[in-house]
């Protein structure tokens, strides 16, 4: 089913729920979705409807021209999106294969609602299994000495495949600022570590020698501080004082895989909005 969805967040006031559902109403709009949060801290509304396509009488211009009005009474930062127009990610990874591959699969079995144009990789480990999905695969190294050859490559390549989401899949690189700043909110990350606990490298070896008793994954947006973006979703898996790190590895995979994949199909829905540095995810 075709349908707009259409993403809100403003200053929290009386009315805004009457307005918006007036506006629907007026056009025989049907909401097939709607999903409200009012945060008392910051004092901002958060809504997200999706609306029956059909059911209106204007294509997607002519619904953002007759909702602007509204949208500038009440302050709103909003979009308006059509679900059969698929947004285009970019997967970016290393070496490692699990995340990346656990994507593909998805993609190929239709469970990712989106087209992945490219896939770039500082090592060229995984260029066959790319190209088997009929995906371009494209090698940029990075010279530890200078990496803004590199990442301008990158940059070139994210503009020219037009993506709408950057997804880095365990690409174990630290994106510099000004891509940061570029692509803020479209960059997505999958960190192996149930964040804030052990930022940076090697956080299972950190878990293990501090006897935790959960381990998890972090997917979240990326920003210039790394490792703290916000916080898309989470997972965890319980481990014990028997567990090696190897098992701790393993086990870790696993997590990484669902936590990234949800957190992308949550972005490739509109169900997430970025507030400060936290994020409302509507289910």
């Amino acid at each position: 089913m075709r349908t707009f969805r259409l993403i809100i967040a403003c200053p929290d006031r009386v009315g805004i729920v009457a307005k918006v559902s007036n506006f629907l109403a007026t056009y025989n709009g049907w909401i097939h979705q709607a999903s409200h949060h009012s945060d008392v801290e910051s004092g901002w509304f958060f809504m997200r409807h999706e609306i029956r396509a059909e059911s209106l009488p204007f294509d997607l211009d002519g619904f953002k021209q007759a909702f602007t009005p509204i949208a500038n009474e009440f302050s709103m930062t909003w979009s308006v999106n059509d679900s059969d127009v698929k947004k285009r990610v970019v997967l970016m990874a290393s070496r490692e294969s699990h995340c990346i591959a656990d994507l593909l699969h998805r993609w190929h079995r239709n469970e990712l609602d989106c087209e992945i144009p490219c896939v770039i990789a500082n090592h060229d480990d995984l260029r066959s299994m790319v190209e088997w999905h009929g995906i371009p695969f494209y090698h940029v190294p990075v010279d530890p000495q200078n990496k803004e050859i590199a990442f301008a490559e990158v940059s070139r390549l994210i503009d020219e495949h037009e993506a709408d989401c950057v997804v880095l899949a365990r690409y174990m690189q630290i994106l510099p600022p000004d891509l940061c700043e570029k692509y803020h909110g479209r960059v997505i990350n999958i960190h192996h570590s149930f964040l804030p606990s052990f930022i940076g490298a090697k956080p299972y070896h950190q878990a293990a020698l501090r006897g935790v008793k959960l381990i998890g994954a972090t997917c979240h947006y990326v920003t210039q501080d790394l490792d703290a973006g916000p916080i898309i979703e989470q997972d965890v898996v319980r481990v014990s004082h028997r567990d090696s790190i190897e098992d701790m590895v393993r086990n870790g995979k696993d997590v990484e895989k669902m936590a990234l994949a949800r957190g992308l199909r949550y972005h490739l829905q509109d169900r997430v909005m970025i507030h400060d540095n936290k994020t409302v995810v509507f289910d």
